[in-house]
């Protein structure tokens, strides 16, 4: 038998499994079912570097340790392949989208199945296939034709609310959303509506609804963009401006979903961090709405949400968020030119960086007063970029001497900041938010405590119409168009300016082809490109397209089902597999993509099409793996050239590469110049012979060329760590990376490499410390690189790559093979018992790695297989009876090696994922005898071995029966013997 090859066990195994669909999950099984999710991955150009395997073959282990457990395993995989990136690729080359995803997709699918991932592929999806995002489109109208009843907490169908209004109007209907927003009526007036009144007065209520919203609008990129997708106020993809814009939007309604969305945190196993940022995303909190009327403006008022009524009589000015509705209404002709600029140098910054800036004070005062509902006092109107209009009502009514940001804004701006409570402290340097003391300066409440004060101003502000207690959420709406082509349609047409949603029957709503994938020159979205695109003849489309997370919120569910044409999954199917029993995925997307689902999961919940309470039950958060860079050391240099006369003369230098001890050698010197004009230095030396024979004598004149340094002296340069090894970098290869380098000089080392330098940075291109997963396992195998990704740390934790260690769990595997093959030879597997010894060996490792998996704690479980190898080959161990639990053992870690020698074992092939997970034996770990150790008075003096069934006064016994006081106890006698099972005997005498 030939050494152990991974390039041929692993292409055989991999091609058996695809044949046989070895990882197909039944629908319909009497074993229990384990569903194990994958984030759903996006198919960039740009392949998969080692850090994104690592949440994947954590997964993987999980899924075939419960298949050896006895359980139906659901392993899916799919893409996400709708995306801004395939688009801009699109604008850039011409080449449609579908095109270069479809080829994206390929190389992940060849990348995941070289790694012996046990998906099921016959379940695979794809976000962009119209067979999937017809039910995408199928669910956005579900929302489309729903309200949120808050009498029942749940979505009702439209059909409802409508037979409601036939009955008694609008009268009493507790919907969720701004009432504000929905017209009162009559029964009888909603009888005379003709089509378009009944829709335009359903509309206000609808789950998806159509409203002029506050938009990153990136006229570069022709789109809105998320907060995600801005970064100091330009696009992140491409770096083009991005501005506030007032757009018609489709939105969903997910904030009537809030309070639900808290509740049901508390039921499912997540890491604390990401429910901690869902609960702030959602943002809870308990306190009144507030109107205060706008002076010399008679229909003007202005609401405002605090959680701090209490502190109402230290208002002392508004502030409105620069894009609130009041702003051109209240702005006065004296301050119209300060407010316009103002708002024009706001638009230039995106939410999240008005935000974050926490340091700049900026406003515009309006000109106008509002008036203070408690004592009618006048405060001034401002407007500042820390109000944003999509929070709360766009408007907060200032306390600066309770509220730090307030104090800033009036200490800047010289506004007033009268204590309020006669505990706050400190007013001349901060504010002071304290609940306690009781109220001074504050009318109606003066003398009371904060729970009196905040129940009193409830009741008055009630009582004159001027405001009332709510409940509040920081939780927005979630703006769900995008201005892009390559998404799903929103299935929307438009009749006489109405939206109505196209009938179930024509969907999927297919993307139509156009000829560029950019905006219209008259500033529609590239779906305006599109020729006689109408609904049945007549009828324009929606020309707005769903953001990437549409197809992302469901897709679980798709895979219990996925050629289902009837039904977005079928009862039977998905009453089955239920809820996602193991969900692996970065918390970057906590506010994102986990949220989203969460509410479609409820919304579906409330209609009756699925059956649990949460989408995923347990979700663990991989760690990111970290680039580790290598850096070359350029030495900035010109040389001095003489001309015919011998005049010198400025030239280009070469270009030369200080290796690492050199760099530190000049870097930790005071006067590194002075090292390299040592002309009996190494690095002078050498300097003098590149220079010398790049740059010859002019003329007659007899002089040479010399160096003459920049400054910097040293820059650092990142190599491709692909062309070094253990640091040493493959000079060669480097020559021939980048054209640049053909010519590059090199000072050495003593012993004649080029060392880099190191440096852990985030994985990156740019960085070109990318480890492509192709080229490990050409070299180590991929049971080589599952394994490697484990035993870097712990799951959760970030960790630095380096390739350097992937050889040593090479080896492991060779020694682990050579248990089978000796010397590499045929297989010498024997039929002898095994000792104690050698099952005290199999069971530990069998109790450690099953506890480890059970614990997700991979890295552990690599360990003790490394341990226990090293142990049986020490005791020349080829029993089958230790061995073939081994091969189950590993099984989940390396799969392609372990299923070769199942084989091997005389098992059929391909049958490893169905045999039963090794037993555990805990008296093989029982041990015949205990030493202890023997005290005199507490110290140790020696140690004795008794039997493990010892009692404590055999033990005892014969401690006394020996010569131990004799020797160690002075002739004294003893007082008492104490005996501690197990652990040591201490005599006092």
């Amino acid at each position: 038998m030939p050494a152990y090859r991974p390039e041929e066990i692993e292409k055989k195994w991999q091609a058996h499994w695809k044949a046989h669909s070895t990882f197909r999950a039944q629908n319909h099984s009497d074993k229990p079912k384990y569903y194990v999710l994958d984030m759903f991955p996006y198919p960039s150009g740009a392949g998969l570097h080692v850090g994104h395997p690592l949440g994947y073959i954590a997964s993987d282990i999980v899924t075939r340790y419960k298949r050896l457990q006895g359980f139906n395993v659901l392993h899916p995989m799919g893409f996400d392949s709708f995306g801004l990136p395939a688009e801009q690729y699109a604008i850039q080359t011409g080449q449609h989208p579908a095109l270069t995803t479809e080829k994206n997709i390929d190389t992940y699918i060849k990348q995941l199945s070289s790694l012996g991932f046990s998906y099921d592929w016959e379940r695979e999806i794809r976000t962009s296939d119209a067979s999937y995002y017809k039910w995408t489109q199928w669910i956005f109208l579900k929302l489309f034709n729903s309200w949120y009843n808050l009498d029942t907490d749940r979505a009702e169908p439209l059909t409802a609310l409508t037979a409601r209004f036939a009955e008694r109007g609008s009268e009493g209907i507790n919907a969720a959303g701004d009432a504000d927003e929905r017209q009162v009526f009559t029964a009888g007036q909603w009888q005379l509506f003709n089509e378009h009144q009944k829709l335009a007065a359903v509309h206000p209520y609808r789950l998806a609804y159509q409203q002029d919203t506050y938009v990153n609008w990136c006229a570069g990129l022709g789109t809105v963009l998320s907060n995600d997708e801005v970064k100091d106020g330009v696009s992140e993809r491409g770096g083009y401006p991005v501005e506030r814009r007032l757009m018609p939007q489709w939105n969903l309604r997910i904030t009537a979903y809030a309070d639900r969305l808290l509740q049901g945190l508390d039921t499912i196993d997540w890491p604390d961090a990401v429910k901690e940022m869902q609960r702030n995303w959602i943002g809870r909190s308990i306190g009144a709405e507030v109107t205060f009327p706008v002076k010399d403006h008679e229909n003007a008022q202005i609401k405002v949400y605090t959680t701090r009524v209490d502190t109402i009589y230290g208002a002392t000015f508004l502030v409105l968020a620069p894009e609130h509705e009041l702003v051109d209404t209240l702005t006065t002709p004296e301050q119209r030119a300060a407010v316009d600029e103002y708002i024009a140098a706001t638009k230039r910054r995106s939410e999240r960086d008005r935000m974050a800036d926490t340091k700049t004070v900026s406003g515009v005062f309006t000109g106008a007063y509002g008036l203070n509902p408690v004592n009618n006092e006048p405060v001034q109107i401002w407007l500042a970029d820390y109000v944003l209009a999509g929070y709360g009502t766009g408007a907060v009514m200032a306390v600066p001497s309770g509220d730090q940001r307030d104090y800033v804004f009036a200490q800047h701006f010289g506004l007033p900041i009268p204590a309020i409570s006669d505990a706050q402290q400190g007013l001349e340097k901060q504010a002071d938010p304290t609940k306690e003391g009781r109220y001074i300066n504050s009318g109606i409440i003066n003398g009371l405590t904060y729970k009196e004060a905040t129940t009193k101003l409830i009741a008055f502000l009630e009582e004159k119409g001027l405001g009332r207690g709510k409940v509040n959420f920081r939780l927005r709406d979630s703006i769900f168009g995008r201005q892009r082509y390559w998404g799903e349609p929103i299935p929307i047409y438009y009749k006489d300016g109405t939206a109505y949603g196209i009938a179930e029957s024509d969907l999927p709503l297919v993307l139509p082809e156009i000829d560029e994938y950019k905006p219209t020159e008259t500033g529609e979205p590239p779906l305006g490109r599109a020729q006689n695109w109408l609904y049945r003849d007549q009828y324009p489309y929606e020309l707005s397209t769903m953001p990437g997370w549409a197809g992302s919120s469901w897709y679980y569910l798709r895979y219990m089902d996925p050629t289902n044409e009837a039904r977005f999954v079928s009862e039977e199917a998905e009453q089955y597999w239920g809820t996602v029993d193991l969900y692996m995925g970065g918390a970057e997307h906590a506010t994102g993509h986990l949220l989203y689902a969460r509410f479609w999961y409820l919304f579906l919940k409330d209609l009756g099409l699925v059956s649990g309470n949460e989408p995923f039950q347990k979700l663990i958060n991989q760690g990111m793996i970290l680039g580790r860079s290598n850096f070359v050391y350029r030495l900035n240099l010109t040389y001095s050239q003489p001309d015919e006369i011998g005049k010198s003369q400025k030239a280009n230098g070469p270009l030369v590469f200080v290796s690492k001890g050199i760099y530190e050698q000049l870097s930790s010197n005071e006067n590194p110049y002075e090292v390299l004009k040592d002309k009996k230095g190494v690095v002078r030396t050498r300097l003098r012979e590149i220079v010398g024979k790049l740059a010859k004598p002019v003329g007659n004149s007899g002089s040479t060329a010399s160096a003459l340094f920049g400054s910097p002296l040293l820059t650092p340069i990142h190599a491709d760590v692909n062309i070094v090894e253990n640091d040493v970098l493959d000079i060669d290869a480097f020559k021939k990376w980048r054209d640049e380098y053909e010519g590059a000089e090199f000072i050495l080392e003593d012993n004649g490499t080029y060392v880099c330098g190191v440096e852990i940075e985030k994985m990156s291109k740019s960085k070109y410390n990318v480890v492509s997963p192709d080229v490990l396992i050409g070299k180590y195998g991929a049971d080589a690189l599952r394994l490697y990704e484990m035993f870097l740390g712990p799951l959760e934790q970030y960790k630095p790559w380096n390739t350097n260690g992937i050889s040593g769990v090479g080896t492991f595997l060779k020694k682990f093979w050579r248990l089978f093959h000796p010397e590499d030879g045929p297989l010498a597997v024997t039929d002898e018992p095994a000792n104690p010894v050698e099952l005290k060996a199999l069971h530990r490792a069998i109790q450690k790695v099953k506890e480890d998996i059970e614990k997700f704690s991979f890295n552990t479980s690599v360990s003790m297989f490394m341990i226990t190898v090293n142990e049986l080959t020490a005791l020349n161990c080829h029993k089958r009876a230790v061995l073939e639990p081994l091969v189950l053992l590993l099984s989940p870690y390396a799969p392609h090696l372990a299923e070769e020698l199942w084989q091997e074992l005389g098992h059929e092939a391909g049958s490893i994922s169905s045999a039963g997970y090794p037993e555990f034996r805990e008296e093989y770990l029982v041990e015949d005898t205990v030493t202890y150790p023997i005290a005199i008075n507490g110290k140790v003096r020696e140690q004795l071995q008794f039997a493990a069934a010892a009692t404590a006064s055999e033990i005892e016994t014969a401690v006394l029966g020996s010569d131990f006081l004799t020797r160690f106890g002075e002739g004294k006698a003893a007082k008492k013997v104490i005996v501690v099972p197990g652990r040591m005997v201490n005599v006092v005498v």
